[in-house]
């Protein structure tokens, strides 16, 4: 039977030899920005993962096929087809790969593929959650339930702004998945640093983050740990302007009766298009930052891995 992933010859060398090796996910290329800001930011992503000696695997159905690990051209083609890939979160996967389709793989699925190829760090911008009126419409992202059901730390901006923060929490609370800020009290809030939440836990270095990873797996907790990184100060967007366009877009929403999957596209597009692009550009720095933050946790990770062997 053919292996649940394929891996790229780069990320199956890395992995067979206990190398740090840290996951990205695809639907952030698609459907995150436009093209060809998506693959340039793609591949300074990457670039920067090297930088600090991990090895990067981007995470996406080709041609039906879940891969860890894609080759330059299967990452161009991804981001010139953009919105045109099916956004593929876990309930997709069957679909995608029984029609042979591309999908983009949302953090659900990145998660889900990654920890299935024996990678346990993954970087993304921020993760999905609670949505606001969930009590009346019962809209919670699969990011959440998935996290506690698969060993992977997920290094991200927290939750998206436009999401009910304090809920959320309580859900990955409810699902067993262990939640730090990352030098930081405050859990933050995608564009701003603090989302006015306590985090549960706080840790200072890249060191300790990787000592919470190492002890639920060698706890075999088969869980989930969130690590959020707030955005450099100096690179995030204006918060009141940025806030005051989460009001706005979300009314939109409601008065344009978006719902679904189709909520948080529709509030980060419109969250760009009010500011300016300043939203857009905080993205992107923030997830450089996330990326520098992770690679440094995955080599802490290998280290310890490899001095049980």
């Amino acid at each position: 039977m053919a292996p649940r992933v394929a891996l790229s010859d780069e990320v199956a060398e890395s992995l067979s030899l206990g190398r740090p090796v840290v996951a990205l996910e695809s639907t952030i290329i698609t459907h995150g920005m436009p093209y060809p800001q998506n693959l340039a930011t793609a591949l300074q992503v990457e670039g920067v993962i090297r930088s600090h000696g991990a090895v990067p695997a981007t995470v996406a159905v080709v041609g039906g096929v879940p891969k860890a690990g894609l080759t330059s051209i299967e990452l161009e083609a991804l981001a010139a087809k953009g919105t045109s890939v099916r956004k593929a979160s876990m309930r997709d996967l069957p679909i995608v790969m029984a029609k042979g389709l591309d999908g983009a793989t949302t953090v659900a699925a990145t998660a889900f593929l990654a920890a299935a190829a024996g990678i346990h760090v993954f970087v993304t911008g921020g993760i999905g959650g609670v949505h606001r009126g969930a009590e009346l419409s019962m809209d919670i992202s699969a990011d959440l339930n998935a996290l506690g059901r698969v060993p992977i730390m997920v290094v991200c901006a927290g939750a998206k702004s436009v999401l009910d923060i304090p809920r959320t929490l309580e859900y990955l609370e409810t699902q067993a998945v262990c939640v730090a800020a990352y030098r930081s009290d405050y859990f933050p809030a995608f564009f701003t640093p603090s989302s006015g939440c306590k985090a549960p836990a706080r840790v200072d270095t890249p060191q300790e983050a990787a000592e919470m990873m190492h002890a639920s797996l060698r706890l075999k907790m088969g869980t989930g740990i969130v690590l959020g990184v707030p955005i450099p100060e100096e690179s995030a967007a204006a918060g009141e302007q940025v806030e005051e366009a989460i009001r706005t877009a979300l009314h939109e929403c409601d008065a344009q009766k978006v719902e679904g999957c189709d909520v948080t596209p529709f509030l980060l597009e419109r969250i760009r298009e009010l500011t300016g692009g300043a939203s857009l550009d905080a993205n992107v720095a923030l997830v450089k930052h996330n990326a520098s933050v992770g690679a440094q946790v995955a080599a802490w990770l290998a280290r310890m891995s490899m001095g049980e062997d």
